[in-house]
């Protein structure tokens, strides 16, 4: 089973290696994460591992959740998501670090793209547009989206302007650069999507 871990986006930046290569890279704070409930197979029907990140007041969440975690005598989590059973010795109260991940490892981040609210298609599919010269009055519209007779309504699926950004978007096959286990970071190659501070999953291979 692939292992993962949640944390977040702190920013991108840029790491210069001992041959003077410099490598743009997005710093990220990965767990430590709490192994809040360890599922099985037996029990459950698969395996897997919930995990939570950023400890929470008392008080913020709903009162079955902060009576589960107090059976559990684990603090309240603020994000919780479900991650596979990568190591059988983990179990409730556990631990899950970036040490997990070691430099050179690959791995597929996974979050939320940045929201841009309203756009157009120039902007949301990079259309070309039209001609800026000779009197034009067409210049950002999609231009034709119908269909004539049949079906006589717009295909579905047209590219059309609307909401753009704010999905679950997975960058695959990037590469660790760094790991700094005593402030939790990692430093991995390239973009990853989302703004800062955003959470962000990180999966093994």
């Amino acid at each position: 089973m692939a292992k993962a871990i949640i944390g977040k986006k702190i920013g991108m930046s840029q790491y210069i290696k001992d041959d003077g290569t410099v490598i743009p890279v997005t710093v990220c704070e990965l767990g430590p994460c709490v192994v809040v409930q360890k599922k099985t197979a037996e029990r459950d029907g698969y395996s897997a591992l919930k995990v939570g990140f950023i400890e929470q007041k008392e008080g913020r969440l709903p009162m079955p959740l902060e009576k589960d975690f107090k059976k559990r005598n684990i603090a309240p989590q603020k994000v919780m998501a479900e991650i596979g059973l990568f190591d059988q010795s983990l179990d409730v109260g556990s631990e899950v670090k970036c040490s997990i991940f070691n430099e050179d490892d690959i791995v597929n981040v996974t979050g939320i793209s940045k929201g841009r609210g309203f756009a157009g298609v120039m902007k949301r599919y990079g259309f070309r547009g039209g001609k800026k010269t000779h009197g034009s009055h067409h210049h950002r519209a999609p231009g034709s989206v119908g269909a004539c007779a049949y079906p006589g309504e717009i295909w579905k699926g047209q590219k059309m302007p609307g909401h753009y950004g704010t999905k679950r978007v997975t960058v695959k096959n990037l590469k660790i650069v760094k790991v700094f286990e005593d402030e939790n970071l990692v430093l991995i190659s390239g973009s990853i999507p989302g703004r800062r501070n955003s959470i962000i999953k990180v999966t093994g291979k």
